[in-house]
């Protein structure tokens, strides 16, 4: 998959003495957070999982608290509109950073769908693991198995969460949504209630930065990203606009759906 608009990324952030010494404290914190409560979940799942099988009762609380606790340690204010849907059903957002993962999951329960390559990620690849993401490949060949399994997990009642535009941006825009994963809430034997809910994602940068400072696209790297959030002396703010759920049976086809989402994602954009 190319990376969108690749070339036009920020300028290198110079981080001065005080900026380390931020993120040795916040990095610190949020890593012993995260991967402490990764040990805690761990050890959950060795009894949730002979009881409760896919089910997963306990667990993506443990995932929710360390993503609420994320923006405290970074000082990141989050505005909630909406509230996220109740029963069967999966969630639709547009996609700015790997931040997106705190982002969604600290307002809400959901379980990611993430590309394949995402699992041999260091660190974020165990956690992706660990919280149940659904990994898929691209390979049209392997369209059938992925689609059998969003089944399997919908009617679980799993709540996923999908990334239509198939990759990330700088935070400013949405890209057009690829219908193709729309086709897994069509298939026979998925609930009739079945709704999808879209989620509008929008960052914006600390005062006197550059608006796209939470956007991770094209070939920018993880660590020097996480590095520029941590150093950064005041934090921006995002907005998470959860629009009213739709039901799957009003829309002829999975294009049609895919459209919709598109247009109520963007609409919480500015114009």
């Amino acid at each position: 998959m190319t990376p969108w608009n690749a070339a036009d990324v920020p300028d290198p952030v110079r981080i001065g003495p005080m900026g380390w010494v931020r993120v040795v404290l916040r990095g610190g914190v949020l890593g012993l957070l995260t991967y402490g409560c990764l040990v805690i979940l761990l050890l959950v799942r060795l009894i949730e999982r002979p009881l409760c099988g896919q089910n997963r009762p306990v667990t993506p609380h443990i995932a929710q608290f360390v993503c609420r606790s994320a923006f405290v340690i970074l000082g990141i204010r989050m505005r909630v509109t909406g509230r996220p849907m109740r029963g069967h059903g999966a969630v639709v957002a547009n996609h700015a950073s790997w931040f997106d993962i705190f982002t969604l999951n600290a307002p809400q329960r959901i379980y990611f769908v993430a590309k394949s390559e995402v699992a041999g990620w260091a660190g974020i690849g165990w956690l992706a693991r660990a919280t149940g993401t659904v990994f898929i490949n691209r390979k049209g060949s392997e369209a059938k198995l992925q689609q059998d399994v969003f089944e399997a997990r919908l009617k679980a009642g799993h709540r996923l969460l999908f990334f239509p535009e198939g990759t990330s941006t700088d935070g400013l825009r949405v890209l057009p949504f690829k219908s193709t994963l729309f086709a897994a809430f069509f298939a026979d034997g998925l609930p009739a209630e079945l709704q999808i809910q879209p989620v509008s994602v929008v960052y914006h940068g600390p005062p006197g930065q550059d608006p796209r400072f939470y956007g991770w696209w094209g070939d920018m790297e993880f660590i020097p990203h996480l590095v520029k959030l941590l150093a950064a002396p005041r934090q921006g703010s995002v907005d998470v606009v959860f629009h009213d759920p739709v039901k799957v049976s009003a829309f002829a086809d999975r294009k049609a759906l895919a459209a919709y989402c598109e247009e109520r994602v963007r609409s919480a954009f500015p114009a």
